[in-house]
């Protein structure tokens, strides 16, 4: 069960379009770019020297500016492709997505004539697009050209040339692609990259998708890390009646393709000689939840039987779960391209009737804005000014280094765009 497509999505910008209203209290951005601007790199280094270290002890990592094939990426709500052409951006691959009926197709959004989008293009016959330069006219489920309108039921290209097709999926109210080398049968199951407590569960839901500066390392790196909310969104309102810690002792542990941080020590103030007390305490401030969602005083049953060891969990290709007592809040971290991040979230409480109504009403009357808006609004920030490596690390930074050496373990396929017209070229063999 979950929230009607207006109550889910708050993203009305167009698909390349980044920018998004602050939130009260929140940090203004960083200057924007201009069209056709990169952000700025910083120069190959040696492993380490005065201004810090670089990725050289995490290769694959360091080369995944795109992503990684073979997995399942969620892109935007399904209600919101119709029979009109949809352009996605997904691992720097450009994709056009169309209905037809109940079903979503997804083909490469690239006339193979003269390069043109099919995203521009009509919808002249039923189960085709066509395009709007000569009307070459191609079938969704294939992506073969079926018919050059503009030379002819005899023209001699006709079912010579095809675009690419990308299998699409609908679960969650979500439209989901897969980008990957298998076809057919071996293209696996899209349930593989969704959560097992998402399929096996009633529940209802809220959420929002929108197009974020930064790349997507960036911005899980930022989810999973384990420093930032002290300081960051110690001001949000999220948390304004929450106190936060002044610092912990972590670890991380890994569990059926999980990164699980647990909390081994949580210290709520800190005195610094020569400076003070460091704590976010406050008489208006209740003490948060235990270290571990299982722990609280009232337990949802779905997610007191997941027996996650602590509250924020990762897994490949870019999935934040952030379990509480009551509600798991889910966050996808979907490459757009070396510069922009698709940012999918979703809140869940596994509950039905009456219950499930409640939530609806708080989520739309508040938990949007103050959680899905202002609250990740200051992540936003941060991952658009950030600019590393070089980068000097901490002690907290090991939720970083986790997922570094995770995915050198894992070998994931790093995503290259070899697809035709694509600017970008394979690294040297």
């Amino acid at each position: 069960m979950s929230l009607t497509e207006n109550e889910q999505s708050t993203t009305d910008a167009p698909e390349r379009k980044a920018a998004r209203r602050r939130a009260p209290g929140e940090a203004p951005p960083a200057p924007r770019r201009t069209a056709g601007e990169r952000r700025p790199r910083a120069r190959r280094r040696a492993a380490s020297n005065e201004h810090g270290n670089d990725w050289s002890s995490w290769p694959r990592y360091d080369a995944a500016e795109l992503g990684f094939r073979d997995y399942w990426y969620p892109v935007m709500w399904a209600e919101q492709v119709g029979k009109k052409p949809v352009p996605v951006e997904l691992l720097g691959e450009r994709i056009v997505l169309v209905r037809e009926k109940d079903e979503i197709f997804g083909l490469h959004d690239r006339c193979p004539h003269r390069g043109v989008p099919l995203s521009l293009g009509r919808r002249q016959y039923e189960g085709t697009i066509s395009c709007p330069y000569h009307g070459w006219t191609y079938e969704l489920d294939s992506g073969r050209m079926c018919a050059a309108l503009t030379d002819g039921p005899d023209s001699p290209i006709n079912n010579k040339v095809s675009v690419t097709t990308y299998p699409v999926e609908q679960r969650l109210g979500l439209v989901w692609i897969y980008v990957g080398d298998a076809q057919g049968d071996d293209v696996p199951p899209v349930e593989r990259d969704i959560p097992n407590e998402l399929l096996d569960n009633d529940f209802v839901m809220g959420g929002r998708w929108d197009i974020r500066e930064g790349n997507w390392r960036f911005a899980a790196e930022n989810g999973f890390d384990e420093g930032h909310a002290k300081y960051l969104h110690n001001t949000a309102l999220w948390r304004l009646f929450k106190v936060m810690p002044a610092w912990n002792m972590t670890r991380i542990v890994e569990e059926d393709g999980w990164l699980i941080r647990v909390q081994d020590e949580v210290h709520w103030e800190a005195e610094f000689p020569g400076l003070g007390t460091w704590t976010n305490k406050r008489w208006w401030k209740r003490m948060p939840l235990p270290d571990a969602p299982g722990k609280g005083k009232r337990v949802n049953p779905v997610i007191k039987g997941l027996n996650i060891p602590g509250f924020v969990s990762f897994r490949l290709p870019g999935l934040l779960r952030v379990a509480y007592p009551e509600f798991i809040h889910f966050e996808w971290y979907v490459p757009v391209n070396e510069d922009q991040v698709r940012y999918v979230q979703i809140l869940v409480r596994f509950e039905k009737g009456a219950k499930a109504s409640i939530f609806k009403a708080k989520y739309l009357s508040a938990i949007r804005w103050l959680f899905h808006g202002q609250f990740t609004g200051q992540d936003a920030w941060m991952v658009d000014v950030m600019n590393a490596p070089p980068e000097k690390l901490y002690r907290p930074d090991l939720s970083l280094t986790a997922i570094r050496r995770h995915i050198e373990q894992v070998e994931p396929t790093v995503q290259v765009d070899r697809t035709p017209g694509s600017k970008r070229q394979p690294p040297a063999e």
